[in-house]
């Protein structure tokens, strides 16, 4: 299936695989323009839902690179009740709701350990 396939069908959050929680977190990044022209955007961290016009502060600008042109496409929205740039927004082609959001904080901060291999005997 193709990414424009996976989010034309904009599965439900019950629906997800890993394979669509991967393609939604590449929305979490270098997002400014996806973020401010979506109507609700949610962290992933803290599950708060929220309009973009919460978000005041923009990860990925450098105060020794203001006069790089680079630095308008590195705007990464940071979520204005925990810091985090776990922030995606509903023009991203998935639903920002809460069993959405907890499914993604799952995936990312909870599902992520590293298992050490069994000592062989």
């Amino acid at each position: 299936m193709t990414r424009r396939a996976r989010r034309a069908r904009n599965p439900t959050p019950s629906d997800l695989t890993m394979v669509d929680l991967l393609a939604a977190h590449r929305h979490t990044s270098k997002n400014r323009r996806e973020i401010e022209a979506s109507k609700s955007c949610g962290c992933f961290y803290c599950m708060q839902i929220f309009p973009p016009t919460e978000i005041v502060a923009w990860a990925g600008l450098d105060v020794i690179d203001l006069d790089s042109p680079l630095v308008a496409d590195a705007e990464t929205a940071l979520c204005p009740y925990c810091g985090s740039e776990s922030v995606i927004g509903d023009k991203s082609g998935f639903a920002v709701s809460a069993q959405f959001l907890d499914s993604m904080h799952e995936a990312w901060f909870q599902r992520t350990t590293i298992h050490r291999a069994s000592p062989k005997k």
